[in-house]
Formats: C-alpha cells, sequence, structure tokens
C-alpha cells in the first residue's frame, strides 16, 4: 500500500512465506487428487507462489488468483528483495484478478519491467516461458438484500437519538466509521476532519457525534499497537477540547462487531465517512449504500479507495486534505434530502447490478473462456498440416 509506511523485509520471514504457501499447494493438490481438469481460485497476497507451485505439479489445473489490495507501481514495486518469485508465482496462473483497471496497468508494468516476456497489451495479457496469463479488472462488492414478497416486513431504522443515547451521548444526528484498525484506513485523518469540522461549525457541537467502531487488526505486530493508541489518543484529545456534560464529538468502539450490529449504525446515521489512504476497493462504502433501503444517507468517500470509481454520487475527497474532509461533511449533513435520495438512489442501483455474486460469476466465466480458447489451441495444435489448410 502507498501510505507512507515502509516495509520492513526480513529474509526469515520470506523462508516462512514459501513453507506456508508450499503447505497449501500440498493441500490443494491433495484435494484435487482423482479430478479431471480441476479449476482453482486462490486468494490475495498470502498466497502469491501457489499458482506456479501448483502448475508445476499438475499443469491441467485452470487457476485464478484474486488480488485484494491495491498493486502498486513498478517503482514501489521494486524495492521489495522477492519481488521476482512473487511474479513468477502468480504468473503461474490463468488469470489474475484485481479490483481496478489502474492495479491491472502498474501489474503489468511491473512485470514489464521485472522480466523478459511478451506484454500483450491489446488483450492484457502476459506470455512468458509459453504460458499466457490473463489479468482483468474485477470490482469486488457486496451481497445485496432485495425485499422478496412473502417476507416479513423489515424493522425500521434505528433511531440515532437512541443508539448514541446507549452510549451515553445525548445527540440528534450520528455518523459512523467501520474499519479495521489498520494504517491504510485513516482513521487519524478522518478525525482530524473531524476536528476542523467543529472548529469552523461550532453550532454542531451537541447536535452531531460519530461514531467510528475500529476492530483492533494484527495486535501482536508494534506498529498495529502503537496505530490503535494514536487513534484513542486522538479521539480523547478531540473529545477534551468538545465535550460537554453529556455531548462528545467522537465515540470510539475499539472492539469487533457482527454485521447485524453495525447495520444498526449504518441505517441510523446521516453520514458515513471513508476515508481510506489506499483501498482496494473498500467495502463498507458498498455495505453502507446497501444497507440504506430508505434511500437516505450521504457517503464521504476517498478518492484512493477502489469503490470511488463505481460511486462517484458519493462525496468524493483527498482523505490528506483536512479542510476538504470538514467541507465535505458540513455538505452531507446539510444536503437537501432530495438530493441525498437522488444520490443514494444511484449509488444502490450500481451496487444492485454489481453484487458479490455478479463478481464471482464475471471471474469464473472468464476462468471458463480461458479454458476454452486453451482447448481450441491444443486442437488447433494436434490437426494434421493438410486439415489446418
Amino acid at each position: 500500500h502507498i501510505a507512507h509506511t515502509r516495509p520492513v523485509f526480513r529474509a526469515s520471514d520470506w523462508a516462512h512465506y514459501e513453507r506456508a504457501n508450499q503447505r497449501f499447494a500440498d493441500a490443494a493438490l491433495q484435494e484435487m487428487r482423482g479430478t479431471e481438469a480441476p479449476i482453482l481460485l486462490v486468494q490475495d497476497y498470502h498466497f502469491a507462489l501457489v499458482p506456479r507451485l501448483v502448475k508445476a505439479k499438475r499443469p491441467d489445473v485452470q487457476v485464478a488468483m484474486f488480488w485484494h489490495i491495491p498493486w502498486p507501481n513498478p517503482e514501489a514495486f521494486g524495492i521489495c528483495p522477492w519481488q521476482s518469485d512473487l511474479l513468477d508465482g502468480l504468473l503461474g496462473a490463468d488469470l489474475i484478478g484485481f479490483h481496478t483497471q489502474a492495479h491491472c496497468n502498474n501489474f503489468l508494468d511491473t512485470v514489464d519491467r521485472a522480466f523478459e516476456s511478451h506484454i500483450e497489451w491489446e488483450r492484457f495479457a502476459v506470455r512468458r516461458g509459453g504460458h499466457l496469463t490473463a489479468v482483468r479488472p474485477f470490482p469486488i462488492s457486496v451481497a445485496f438484500r432485495e425485499a422478496v414478497p412473502g417476507d416479513p416486513p423489515r424493522p425500521p431504522a434505528p433511531s440515532p437519538v437512541d443508539l448514541l443515547k446507549a452510549l451515553g451521548v445525548s445527540a440528534y444526528r450520528l455518523g459512523i466509521g467501520v474499519d479495521r484498525a489498520d494504517y491504510t484506513k485513516g482513521i487519524v485523518e478522518r478525525f482530524a476532519g473531524i476536528e476542523r469540522f467543529f472548529e469552523r461549525w461550532p453550532d454542531e457541537v451537541g447536535q452531531f457525534t460519530f461514531v467510528q467502531i475500529a476492530a483492533p487488526s494484527r495486535t501482536d505486530i508494534k506498529r498495529y499497537q502503537e496505530l490503535l493508541a494514536s487513534i484513542e489518543s486522538e479521539a480523547a484529545r478531540i473529545n477534551r477540547r468538545f465535550q460537554t456534560p453529556v455531548w462528545k464529538p467522537i465515540v470510539l468502539i475499539a472492539k469487533h462487531h457482527g454485521h447485524d450490529e453495525i447495520e444498526r449504525y449504518y441505517r441510523a446515521a446521516a453520514v458515513c465517512l471513508v476515508t481510506s489512504l489506499h483501498d482496494g476497493m473498500n467495502l463498507v462504502a458498498k455495505e453502507f449504500v446497501a444497507a440504506r433501503d430508505d434511500e437516505t444517507g450521504v457517503l464521504v468517500l476517498s478518492q484512493f479507495a477502489g469503490a470511488s470509481g463505481e460511486l462517484d454520487d458519493a462525496l468524493i475527497v483527498n482523505p490528506y486534505d483536512t479542510e476538504q474532509v470538514a467541507e465535505a461533511l458540513h455538505q452531507a449533513l446539510t444536503m437537501s434530502e432530495a438530493d441525498a435520495r437522488v444520490r443514494m438512489r444511484r449509488m444502490r442501483q450500481t451496487v444492485r447490478e454489481h453484487n458479490v455474486f455478479r463478481w464471482a460469476g464475471r471471474l469464473i466465466g472468464d476462468l471458463a473462456a480461458i479454458r476454452l480458447e486453451s482447448a481450441d489451441r491444443a486442437a488447433d495444435r494436434t490437426r494434421r498440416p493438410a486439415e489446418r489448410t
């Protein structure tokens, strides 16, 4: 992730990574034993070596790899000491999927810089060592709950006043942020925008409270421990500055929540803030939209989240620009209901049409098409020259 955090490279970590990939490859091969022409879907950066390891033993396996995080530019990726090993492993796949076209472009640029290979830009594929790897964008999404005739009516959205009262705060409007406590999510930057919002619009003191659900992540890693401490410290500092005996600007809930629990906040919130510093997609943005069957609420969305390419009716911000985040929050809270409904209706249509089932269907469908193309080429090579003429 291009988020100004310097990675640490240790040979011992790489050795563990290789062993883990080999164990998973062995398990997959065991599972495929006795299956003719199987399909394997490999998920994310944990298993970059698996496609090549599996293909070496079972060339007939059709392998798709989906990469959930952004792929950086060649210069950024080039600092990794094991970049050649990672790329070689990935190029064992027949199909590699990313969230956005920009990540596909970066990947092909990286391969072009690192390897002697043929990049087929017109079809977005890499030909190397007699093997073709297609590279495609597949923006991931969420399940979209449709009302089915005969279903019991959905309960009304919770009252923001009641939700905040249960948290010990007296306020009328609620904002929500839902993230892992991860340095890529821009939570500290978000808090800076909220602080600036109260500086510029002090009449919102006592009226609006922002609830940040920050699920602890990778708590055995020092960098993440420090980040969570920083998030807690900033929330406390801003609260000390503005709070009253019955109100505070930020409620930080640093624990894991189930989807149903989070959805109550999505449905009650006037605004959802997603301020990722770098994100492959960010499904919180789509979850918020999917939850808003009342077609109200406003999404403030980072330009560095992949979702911004699809949800362009959100208020798009640069999370590093504190003034812009504050202004977007104010715009969201003062937007007319008619404008908010038009924006939310269009975003819901996008998420409805491009849901997670369509994502999976496109991924497997494209892989099946590659399988058919490969079979046609193999059949063509076995025909007699006279038949080909």
